[in-house]
């Protein structure tokens, strides 16, 4: 088990995950917040929230200089580490998914509702934000989010067109996320720990807390994973077997994170 000494890195989800999926707080989280901070472990927040969405939250929980992952995969920032998509097989921009979901809900008549089709305040309404912050979660740039309202069968159908156009859907806790099939928790986080070096050259311990099924590939990533307990009707699968060094939580949000690291971290 690692220590708080151990060159331990902390990936951590936030809705459902460090932040609560109904009040967006984490002050339960707060002393081991603490803990890290003292001991200089970096935070990443690895996140379907978009860029503009988790720099403030950043500055509110006091991480300084440590990169992210927005957008389910999508976008990977931070000091010395920016986006890595792959050259010869340039990504579809927030612009050309949008086009794309259109052309294929003309097509087909697929019912769903994007965050491009609405106002701030719908996303407000959808999600609890504030109207500011609705504002930061239609800052878009790799992937789209929809509530899906039609049926099963065509849920199948519209899987199999996005396919076609190289899409791929993601479900997290409150939305389905349309983005580009290579984007995904798990690719973005092999290509940060590829690019984010420890400052004295050692082999990150990588811990991993999520509660949603788009956190499956994230956690299987890491040396240390934590499913907490989340209100997705489809629970996370994970495809690693090395059970010892999985935790599965009972409790809920930032509980369930304290929970998760009081498990394998030892102070």
């Amino acid at each position: 088990m690692p220590t708080l000494q151990d060159p331990l890195m902390i990936v951590t989800d936030l809705d459902g995950s460090l932040l609560d999926h109904h009040t967006y707080s984490w002050q339960p989280a707060q002393p081991w917040l603490d803990r890290l901070n003292a001991a200089g472990i970096p935070l990443i927040i690895c996140s379907s929230k978009t860029a503009a969405e988790i720099q403030p939250i950043q500055q509110s929980l006091g991480i300084t200089n440590a990169p992210f992952i927005a957008e389910n995969g999508a976008i990977i920032m931070g000091k010395n580490v920016n986006e890595t998509r792959d050259a010869l097989l340039p990504a579809k921009d927030y612009s050309a998914l949008c086009q794309i979901l259109q052309h294929v809900r003309q097509r087909y008549g697929f019912e769903f509702t994007g965050f491009a089709d609405v106002t701030e305040k719908e996303v407000a309404d959808w999600t609890g934000l504030t109207p500011r912050e609705a504002v930061l979660a239609k800052m878009r740039k790799g992937s789209e989010s929809i509530i899906w309202r039609d049926s099963p069968e065509n849920f199948v159908a519209f899987q199999q067109a996005l396919s076609l156009e190289k899409l791929a859907l993601r479900q997290g806790g409150r939305f389905w996320h349309v983005m580009n099939q290579r984007d995904g928790k798990g690719t973005a986080l092999a290509r940060l720990l590829a690019h984010y070096t420890h400052p004295q050259g050692k082999r990150w311990i990588t811990l991993g807390l999520g509660d949603g099924p788009n956190d499956a590939p994230m956690l299987d990533q890491v040396n240390y994973a934590v499913v907490i307990k989340g209100y997705s009707k489809n629970r996370i699968q994970l495809s690693r077997d090395d059970n010892e060094n999985i935790y599965y939580s009972t409790g809920y949000g930032p509980q369930g994170w304290s929970e998760g690291l009081a498990h394998f971290v030892h102070c």
